[in-house]
């Protein structure tokens, strides 16, 4: 696993573009907690990323190029749109998918839903550059305490993953959940 800060994926990011494009699995920080993840149009690379978190069902949420991303592939209600004006944010929005096709199969797991991420974060810069989501899930197996430095990141994983990016300690918890359509603000 390649360990990268900040200075060498801003000198470098078209190689962390392609090296996203060619299916790598990574880990990312986040406004909140260090991301797990992968293109999230890849279906084999959600795969191994599934197996990786040992999370078979369960849906991923993913980041986003950008907001005009989720209105093209989200049913925007009053309610999303109220939701839309808080980002970008430390939240993962719950909403109804309208183009099936936007991520892949595995992402979603027979879902209708998905939630979705459009952090205030620098990383964002690459996501945008990719011009499409990126899985975005805690990193840890299923069940187990999600990571918040690198210098305790379980063997298992890191053997799983192309590279990471250290930003040092985040102190700080996941992102805030919000079913739009429910109303349910889920913090974790």
């Amino acid at each position: 696993m390649d360990t990268l800060i900040r200075a060498d994926v801003e000198a470098h990011p078209e190689e962390i573009v392609q090296r996203i494009k060619d299916g790598a699995i990574f880990i990312h920080p986040t406004d909140t907690i260090y991301g797990l993840g992968c293109d999230a149009t890849n279906s084999v690379a959600v795969r191994k990323l599934r197996e990786l978190k040992q999370r078979p069902t369960n849906p991923f949420s993913v980041w986003v190029p950008s907001i005009a991303w989720i209105r093209k592939h989200g049913e925007i209600t009053p309610k999303a749109e109220k939701w839309l004006q808080q980002l970008p944010g430390p939240y993962t929005l719950i909403l109804r998918l309208k183009d099936k096709k936007a991520v892949a199969k595995e992402v979603v797991v027979g879902k209708e839903t998905l939630g979705v991420r459009y952090p205030n974060h620098w990383f964002g810069k690459i996501v945008a550059m990719l011009d499409k989501p990126i899985v975005t899930t805690s990193v840890n197996k299923a069940g187990e305490p999600f990571l918040i430095a690198l210098s305790e990141l379980e063997p298992d994983i890191a053997r799983g993953v192309d590279f990471a990016i250290d930003e040092g300690e985040k102190n700080s918890r996941p992102s805030t959940m919000v079913d739009v359509e429910k109303e349910e603000v889920n913090e974790r």
